[in-house]
């Protein structure tokens, strides 16, 4: 008991804080960056309110190429990146930043879907009106789609947390790093489970709440 309670206070909790603190800062770095590449993308696609071949183009082949690099990957080959924004590429704060540019395009698309779901027909009215481009987009395809966004938050902030996991692989800190290295590969089944147990509540609470959230937005 001595063991366990000592090992939580000084391994597992404090990567625990760490894990929460780059989800919730990626996660609304990513949110940010992807809301607006989204709105980009639902304005000027073929059926959008003012179409543009060119930049949804180059857009959609820049967010697809970013996606499909693996994470470990885009980790490593943005350490000097990483090392000019943060001053180093280890730590919690080091991972941010392959975590924004690697969810970001990932909530991108998932808004962009959800945007597209709104009813057309909506659009033509407000059109019909007279109100402008950001009127129609704000007080209409945003507003419609909030509980939809709010689901694709919801799936993105979990997607997040498994990036954590692995990018404590590459330096990042937090339950994914403590796991491997105190875990794994130290053959400590205590602290291995213990920290996949811990990644699951999180996700359970973060489903949990966005679903409650949904059914009030609903």
């Amino acid at each position: 008991m001595n063991e366990i309670t000592t090992l939580m206070k000084q391994i597992i909790l404090p990567s625990l804080w760490q894990t929460i603190y780059m989800i919730i800062i990626a996660t609304i770095l990513s949110f940010v960056i992807g809301f607006i590449l989204a709105i980009v993308l639902a304005v000027t696609d073929e059926r959008g309110i003012k179409p543009n071949k060119i930049i949804y183009g180059i857009l959609s082949a820049i967010i697809n190429v970013l996606r499909s690099v693996p994470f470990i990957i885009l980790a490593v080959a943005i350490i000097p990146f990483t090392r000019s924004i943060v001053g180093t590429s280890i730590g919690e704060n080091a991972a941010i930043v392959p975590l924004t540019i690697a969810s970001a395009p990932f909530i991108a698309r998932l808004i962009e879907s959800s945007l597209k779901e709104v009813n057309p027909s909506l659009i033509e009215a407000a059109k019909s009106f007279g109100a402008s481009n950001i009127q129609i987009i704000f007080k209409v395809m945003v507003k419609e789609a909030i509980p939809s966004i709010n689901l694709d938050l919801t799936l993105a902030t979990i997607t997040i947390l498994g990036l954590t996991a692995m990018a404590g692989a590459v330096g990042a800190g937090g339950l994914g790093a403590v796991g491997l290295t105190y875990g794994y590969q130290s053959f400590n089944d205590t602290i291995m489970y213990t920290t996949l147990i811990l990644l699951v509540i999180i996700v359970g609470i973060i489903q949990f709440v966005g679903n409650i959230i949904y059914k009030k937005l609903k």
